[in-house]
């Protein structure tokens, strides 16, 4: 029977919120299509992230399993996939637009010499027409996709991951692998931050040219510690060297989707709406009402960030206090 197949990455079971968007919008995928949602899963942990695959509405779990497999490899993970949609012949193969998902979809793609569109943001009941994000999600382009298994790829923050339990079974698959495929071996890992990620915040509090130096963001600290959140920046901030680049939130920085973006002092330049579109809410601070951030924000306050930033943060102390 033919299914929607989700590619469920993982590290060593870790299993992120963005992979289960994918599994999500797979959900979206298989309803519309009527047909049964199946994942598959590999490596180290497989039984752990096997378990968030059902938990997000898989029906069947497949285990892929190899030496080779116990660890992130593009190659191998690309090859053993590529047996298992032979195998299983699915409608449509679905996973997450990051940098993993892709790269993992364009191994599939090429070991099955099947077409792949990636970065959908919107997908016809029956797959046949597409919406993708291009140049990070500054256009949308229309595309159609014929083809015997049609294998595309989400954008990143366009489902959000919601769950729906289902059967989960677990059916174990021994895939037999090329030693040639190992060119590509994790040998270590190091933490770069722990706890709260810009891209996993629930706030983000952001400041642009406009702060004025490194120091003054102070107050943005304070207001992000106060709401259980992180400090952000636009481009310019890291061109002075303001702050780290791992806080610039953007097209080649951070894409974020926290609950509340609070952006200020920030002009709203295409390059940081792309990495900041993703937001539930947006709260823009600054002195120009005609600011492009300010026109595209839910709400906006004309006024100095300088004297607003610590107005916030001393009435949320009050609230609390």
């Amino acid at each position: 029977m033919s299914s929607v197949l989700a590619i469920v990455e993982h590290d060593h079971g870790s299993v992120s919120e963005s992979v289960l968007e994918g599994v999500t919008a797979a959900r979206g995928v298989a309803s519309g299509l009527g047909l049964p949602l199946h994942a598959t899963v590999m490596g180290d942990g497989a039984h752990d992230a096997a378990t968030r695959a059902a938990e997000y509405g898989a029906e069947r779990v497949h285990h892929l399993t190899s030496p080779l497999l116990n660890d992130y490899n593009p190659e191998a993970w690309g090859q053993a996939c590529a047996e298992l949609v032979t195998s299983q012949s699915p409608a449509v193969v679905v996973t997450i637009g990051d940098d993993r998902g892709n790269e993992l979809m364009a191994q599939l793609a090429a070991r099955t010499d099947l077409p792949f569109v990636a970065n959908c943001v919107e997908v016809s009941a029956d797959v046949s027409s597409m919406t993708r994000a291009q140049w990070g999600g500054a256009l949308h382009e229309e595309a159609t996709l014929d083809a015997p298994i049609r294998l595309i790829s989400f954008a990143p923050h366009s489902v959000d991951a919601a769950p729906a339990p289902a059967a989960g079974v677990v059916a174990e698959v021994a895939v037999e692998l090329d030693a040639s495929l190992e060119r590509s071996v994790i040998r270590d890992r190091v933490v770069l931050s722990e706890g709260i990620t810009l891209s996993t915040a629930p706030v983000v509090v952001s400041g642009g040219r406009a702060v004025g130096s490194a120091e003054a963001f102070a107050p943005l600290e304070a207001l992000a510690d106060e709401l259980g959140g992180r400090v952000g920046c636009s481009r310019a901030v890291t061109n002075n060297g303001w702050r780290p680049h791992a806080d610039q939130v953007g097209q080649t920085g951070t894409r974020i989707a926290p609950t509340i973006y609070i952006a200020s002092g920030i002009s709203g330049a295409t390059q940081h709406w792309v990495g900041a579109m993703g937001s539930k809410n947006i709260l823009a601070i600054n002195t120009d009402p005609e600011a492009n951030m300010v026109t595209k924000a839910g709400w906006a306050v004309i006024a100095d960030l300088h004297e607003m930033i610590p107005a916030i943060t001393d009435e949320v102390r009050r609230r609390r206090g």
